[in-house]
């Protein structure tokens, strides 16, 4: 039922929806800016190759977030403007509905960074196994924890001074801390794996070989998009476990707006432009290097392979 007043005593609150209002339209800006900045590589890259082949798992991924990145922010900026009137039902549609886009994309992200790593491995079934079997594991229970917490939340319309907001009824402060502790346990469990296997190769690559430089380069050029999405994830789990507490997410003092904001921001870059550039930087590296591209774990396969092929033959001489 929407709830319609005038009381001074609301003015806190308009104010913060305000705020937060502007990075709202800040960071839906900043994801439309990235997708017109990379276009030109998505076309080349994802487009123009597919012209010619099977569309392959990684192309229909990163598609997917970046679709789903523009409508998120679509949606997110309908819920968010104070001159836009929504009633109870719809506003409750459109944040469970961001709810689980959020939930999605970082499944689909996750996937992407599992076959990342399987290249890494060499195509281990071993590592392969792990990887899937805890990835599960964690989505399921975050899955869960997502499913039992939207039953205790709902969406109501706030006609407040002539403003429009949308207020979250529920709480769910506890599930949601459980869900982002254990996606961060997972985030940081695939960084030391990819720390790892990359220096045990650069250890393996001392000696002198003619497949050196172009290895380590591919190493370099994943590790670097590694650690950079890692850092925007492990930022946006902070704010996050930051925003749980009374203390902010209770206030409307200008420093817990700006927090807010940040977290607004941070989440969607995290998601809508890091994550399609984990993939698109390795596709720009390796189209560099040959005009042959290959999808996903064939990539680093013919570098492994000559890499193998020099060592062995080192060894019989």
């Amino acid at each position: 039922m929407t709830l319609v007043s005038n009381d001074p005593t609301w003015w806190p609150l308009i104010n913060v929806y305000h705020v937060t209002s502007y990075f709202v339209v800040a960071s839906a800006t900043a994801v439309a800016y990235d997708w017109v900045l990379t276009f030109g590589q998505e076309f080349e890259l994802v487009w123009w190759i597919q012209q010619r082949r099977r569309w392959s798992l990684m192309t229909i991924l990163y598609l997917c977030v970046r679709c789903i990145g523009i409508l998120y922010s679509v949606l997110n900026i309908a819920s968010s403007i104070p001159s836009v009137s929504l009633t109870d039902l719809v506003s409750t549609i459109i944040n469970f509905t961001q709810l689980w886009m959020s939930f999605i994309v970082n499944a689909m992200l996750s996937v992407i960074m599992i076959t990342r790593l399987y290249a890494m491995y060499q195509r281990s079934r071993k590592m392969l196994i792990f990887v899937v079997v805890t990835f599960l594991a964690v989505t399921i229970a975050c899955g869960v924890i997502a499913a039992v917490g939207s039953s205790y939340l709902s969406w109501e319309e706030l006609v407040l001074t002539g403003t429009y907001q949308c207020f979250r009824k529920g709480e769910v402060r506890l599930l949601t801390t459980v869900a982002w502790i254990l996606a961060t346990i997972w985030e940081i469990l695939i960084l030391c794996l990819a720390v790892w296997i990359v220096v045990k190769h650069f250890r393996e690559l001392r000696r002198p070989s003619r497949g050196r430089r172009t290895i380590e380069n591919w190493f370099t050029a994943l590790i670097k998009t590694h650690v950079l999405y890692f850092a925007a994830y492990a930022s946006v789990s902070c704010f996050t476990l930051g925003y749980l507490s009374p203390k902010i997410s209770g206030s409307s003092s200008v420093g817990a707006e700006i927090y807010v904001g940040v977290l607004e921001i941070t989440s969607l870059l995290q998601m809508f432009v890091l994550g399609p550039r984990l993939m698109l930087s390795v596709r720009e590296y390796h189209a560099k290097l040959s005009t042959n591209y290959d999808e996903g774990t064939a990539m680093t396969t013919i570098a492994f392979q000559e890499h193998v092929h020099m060592v062995s033959t080192e060894g019989r001489l």
